[in-house]
């Protein structure tokens, strides 16, 4: 019987909801990722063939909407308020005493929550589907960054509620884990941008993009704290509302939050997120007490500018003051180098601190950080700490700018950065001990050496028991080396040493890209074979002649000359033709074949061949395979359930071929 595609849009979109919530809130997921990405595609399927069924909550419209121009005014029904501060014990008391005084009680009872350092948001929902979403702005107008807040996991969409109010305003923050900021700005650095100087304006930034894709790539988190408008009643205090948006699908973290009694259960409160302070995921800046009671809130009212029902206890700066002692250079597995602050111990919120990132050699000559210099260091939960600023009038007179060494602190190698990257790495990437664990990974990985068993949790232990210094010594291992290892029994130390020995004949490619030069994927690592037909003259070929090889520029070409010229390399790839690492010529494709220089997409599933095999016959009649459709593609191959570069390729009048076609075409050649 035929699935109403209605449906089965429906169910889909029930099922992915629901396994949302359960990943992004609950943090109890029941399915696989490759399950959840198998329904995700079926709807993206379901929705592209049936355009008439996507509806605006649909989970697919979290991948981001086309670009905008500029954002345009979000009224707030009911004004988002600051709220007073207090900075002392005296102040906090002075709040409580007035509360008292006012509502004529003895004794108050209040919620007490985090205040997280983020970015606020006013969400509106109508009948339980969100129509906007707006920055705070000047308290009554913000801006309309619905597009954006859409690609978070943690709003819904649509209220998990089965009689939603006909309007509603929910109020929170939206934040980035301290994790997922230090990732966040790693990959920053590594494509040469600045790093945030904090998660607050990270997330800030990020809800303020032009194009919803770039936001819709960034790690956000919202945490509801209340509500603005509402059509009708739907709770009679603080603690209330928040259990509300729990069940609404919102993200609240209750293992926080703390209904407490007078000033000696604020106090208490205090206390204990002082002493959770340095461990918490995310970064807060104070304590934020609220009247429980939504009566006696109404009683209380508010100034022009915060309510008086509410208070935000500011705590101090996780920032301290020391002396920089040195600065070392670190090499990563990956073999870029970090410059890395030797600090005077000191205490930074709660932790003594002696090491901080300078991430790179353009941050230290920006921020100028001099040996002997007094800094500010800043840390907050398990992110490295580091240098904010200097404290230039205490700048001793001998301090002079630091630079980058010109060999590898680790093995010797040449320190190289290439052209628009902000880091340095070392060029011994073969050789060199601090990037052996990565060195390996990468040479084993599918696309390279395809070793199978050989992960990381066994190379770190070749490493730490120095059983393995470079790839080659990966064929050199035995099964005695092997069996005492943990988890490695005799029938798994001889399923890997028949691996590693099945690994021995590979192609040029495979050899090209297993070495790990910065800057050579998979595709380069194909022309590169298909240019030079061997590995001996790749080696000695200079900058000049490999900028001949398509595709590859002078930063590629000057990062392969360089990997090259290092002797240690050399040593490594001798060793591995010693060991049996063999591969056969690459014949140059014909300059009269009827697909060279052409390039071609792929897109759906191929009876006749994998998408690999594909590729690969392509590439060695001189064409080009691209991942994505654009003016420049000539050919896009369709076969079975082709996805949305089937759509892009007739919008833009690209030739298409089915299956047979492309045989045809491969078979005239």
């Amino acid at each position: 019987m035929a699935v109403d595609p209605a449906q089965r849009a429906a169910e889909l979109r029930r099922l992915i909801d629901y396994h949302n919530y359960r990943y992004y809130v609950l943090d109890q997921p029941e399915i696989a990722d490759s399950e959840y990405d198998q329904l995700m595609r079926e709807l993206i399927a379901l929705e592209q063939a049936h355009p008439e069924l996507v509806v605006p909550d649909s989970p697919t419209q979290r991948v981001g909407a086309p670009p905008l121009e500029a954002f345009g005014p979000a009224p707030h029904e009911i004004p988002m308020l600051s709220l007073d501060n207090a900075f002392d014990d005296a102040a906090l008391s002075e709040f409580d005493r007035r509360v008292r005084e006012r509502l004529g009680v003895e004794q108050a009872s209040y919620v007490a929550e985090p205040k997280l350092d983020g970015s606020s948001l006013n969400l509106r929902y109508e009948h339980g589907l969100l129509v906007r979403a707006g920055t705070r702005g000047d308290g009554v107008t913000g801006e309309d960054v619905t597009a954006n807040v859409r690609t978070i996991p943690t709003v819904p969409l649509r209220l998990r509620s089965s009689k939603p109010p006909a309007l509603v305003e929910v109020r929170g923050e939206v934040v980035i884990r301290l994790q997922d900021f230090a990732e966040l700005n790693r990959r920053r650095l590594e494509a040469g941008e600045r790093p945030f100087a904090n998660p607050r304006n990270a997330a800030a930034g990020s809800l303020r993009q032009l194009d919803p894709k770039v936001t819709a790539a960034r790690p956000l988190t919202f945490f509801p704290y209340g509500l603005g408008a509402v059509s009708e009643p739907v709770a009679a205090s603080q603690w209330e509302i928040l259990e509300l948006l729990a069940e609404w699908g919102f993200l609240v973290d209750r293992r926080l939050l703390r209904r407490v009694q007078g000033l000696v259960g604020m106090r208490a409160y205090l206390e204990a997120i002082l002493v959770l302070r340095p461990e918490l995921p995310f970064e807060i800046d104070g304590v934020v007490y609220k009247v429980d009671d939504l009566a006696q809130r109404e009683l209380l009212g508010a100034t022009s500018r915060a309510p008086r029902w509410a208070v935000a206890y500011k705590l101090p700066a996780m920032e301290a003051t020391t002396r920089l002692l040195g600065i070392i250079p670190s090499v990563g597995r990956t073999g870029v180098i970090t410059p890395v602050a030797d600090l005077e111990p000191v205490q930074v919120g709660g932790v003594t601190v002696s090491r901080a990132t300078l991430h790179n050699l353009d941050e230290v000559r920006r921020k100028d950080v001099r040996v002997g210099d007094t800094v500010m260091v800043r840390r907050a939960g398990d992110v490295i700490p580091e240098i904010t600023a200097v404290v230039l009038e205490k700048r001793p007179s001998e301090a002079v700018p630091w630079d980058m060494p010109d060999q590898c602190p680790a093995c010797g190698s040449e320190v190289l950065r290439i052209e628009g990257e902000a880091a340095h790495r070392c060029m011994g990437g073969l050789y060199c001990p601090a990037q052996r664990v990565g060195a390996l990974l990468h040479f084993a990985s599918r696309k390279a050496m395809d070793i199978e068993g050989l992960g990381e949790k066994l190379v770190e232990q070749l490493v730490e028991y120095d059983l393995v210094r470079t790839v080659a010594d990966v064929y050199r291992l035995q099964r005695k080396d092997l069996v005492t290892l943990e988890r490695m029994g005799e029938k798994s130390a001889d399923k890997l040493l028949a691996a590693i020995e099945r690994s021995k004949d590979t192609t040029l490619p495979r050899l090209i890209y297993a070495l790990g030069i910065s800057q050579v994927g998979e595709v380069t690592a194909a022309q590169l074979a298909r240019y030079f037909g061997d590995l001996e003259p790749l080696m000695s070929a200079s900058e000049e002649e490999l900028t001949a090889v398509p595709d590859v520029g002078p930063v590629v070409a000057r990062s392969i000359a360089h990997f090259f010229s290092q002797p240690h390399n050399r040593e490594v790839i001798e060793q591995l033709r010693q060991a049996g690492v063999r591969w056969p010529p690459v014949e140059r494709p014909a300059a009269d074949s009827a697909v060279a220089g052409k390039t071609f997409v792929l897109t759906g599933t191929l009876a006749s061949m994998t998408r690999d095999e594909a590729k690969a016959r392509l590439e060695a009649l001189g064409a080009k395979v691209s991942g994505s459709v654009s003016k420049k593609t000539d050919y896009v191959v369709a076969g079975e359930s082709p996805g949305s570069k089937l759509d892009r390729a007739q919008q833009l009048g690209i030739e298409i071929l089915d299956e047979a076609a492309f045989l045809t075409l491969l078979e005239s050649t």
